[in-house]
């Protein structure tokens, strides 16, 4: 793996970079987002690895630089800031995974190589459009209409509409969703579910329309047009 480790504590990325090519991975640092950003459009990678606070462009801006070039490579962000907004945020803006400082070096080891076995073997045929009822998503064009009216999502927000549409009329766990949004196990994430759940409630099942998403008490999420 070809990993960008953008991070401007110098001890701890001397650190990080000495145990990561120990483990056998190629690794580069920068200490600059501005800089991170040329490396980033101008070359392969197959992990990023920000900190959030960074001179020039943060973290969380660089992951929606990214995500708007519409790059999937997998993005791990550190940070010393652990509240759940501060997650959510990040994962938000297209991180796939959030490390709190201080961490065992052995724990992001562990992270790295689920997301790599998850992005290269994790990989469903995408049908193009899903529905339910006036609900429509079209993957290729990132769309999301009801009743003909778009509605505006955020990446995770977008990934978990998918997913509970691929399983539309059948239970979604809360251990799905961890791994096709968030691609993890982990389960502190699991109050961030309930509150994308939450979010896409408020823009899909609006008052005035049937209600698609249901709850499903002691086992997930659903949803149906047929409750």
């Amino acid at each position: 793996m070809k990993i960008l480790l953008v991070e401007d504590n110098k001890r701890l990325r001397e650190s990080l970079n000495k145990g990561l090519i120990e483990e056998g991975f190629t690794v580069q640092t920068e200490e600059d987002g501005f800089v991170a950003r040329d490396l980033i459009f101008n070359q392969t990678w197959d992990l990023f690895i920000f900190d959030i606070m960074l001179p020039g462009l943060n973290g969380i801006e660089l992951c929606e630089l990214i995500r708007y070039k519409k790059i999937i490579t997998p993005i791990i962000i550190l940070s010393a800031l652990g509240e759940p907004d501060d997650k959510i945020k990040a994962l938000d803006k297209g991180a796939d995974d959030y490390i709190v400082k201080p961490f065992h070096f052995k724990e992001l080891i562990s992270r790295i190589k689920a997301l790599n076995r998850r992005t290269t073997n994790y990989q469903q045929p995408i049908e193009e459009n899903l529905f339910c009822l006036d609900l429509t998503l079209n993957y290729k064009a990132n769309k999301v209409e009801r009743n003909g009216k778009i509605i505006d999502l955020s990446q995770k927000e977008f990934l978990l509409l998918k997913t509970l549409l691929e399983h539309k009329n059948e239970v979604v766990t809360r251990q799905t969703i961890l791994q096709n949004v968030w691609k993890t196990q982990q389960y502190t994430y699991t109050n961030v579910i309930d509150v994308y759940i939450s979010y896409l409630r408020n823009k899909i099942d609006t008052k005035n329309e049937t209600k698609l998403i249901h709850t499903i008490k002691g086992r997930g999420y659903m949803i149906s047009d047929e409750l």
